[in-house]
């Protein structure tokens, strides 16, 4: 199906476009739902559902924040999971002469 893009006028272009816009977002929706199927499959060979392979996972879902590692014994509300800038009160803590080990939960 060879079209001649140069013969046809903008309105007949604008059109194409957005018939193939919706086109592409009509295959999306379909090929996401097969891989949904797919996948689903896969993880039912093992014995599992899908919902409990992504909680395993849990490592590649975002927002979720790291566990606490180490707390202020001054004030056990302050917390710090170990990644990241460390919080002021651990550098407080290890110039008075603390090991970090001192801090851990």
């Amino acid at each position: 199906m060879a079209i001649s893009l140069e013969k046809m006028s903008r309105k007949d272009l604008l059109e194409l476009r957005n018939n193939v816009e919706k086109a592409l977002k009509d295959a999306e929706k379909r090929e996401r739902k097969e891989a949904l199927k797919a996948a689903e499959k896969a993880a039912a060979e093992f014995g599992f559902s899908l919902s409990e392979l992504s909680e395993v996972s849990g490592g590649a879902s975002k927002g979720r924040k790291a566990n606490a590692k180490y707390k202020n014994p001054a004030n056990p509300d302050q917390t710090w999971s170990g990644r990241g800038r460390k919080p002021q009160w651990i550098h407080d803590a290890l110039k008075s002469g603390a090991d970090i080990s001192d801090l851990e939960i």
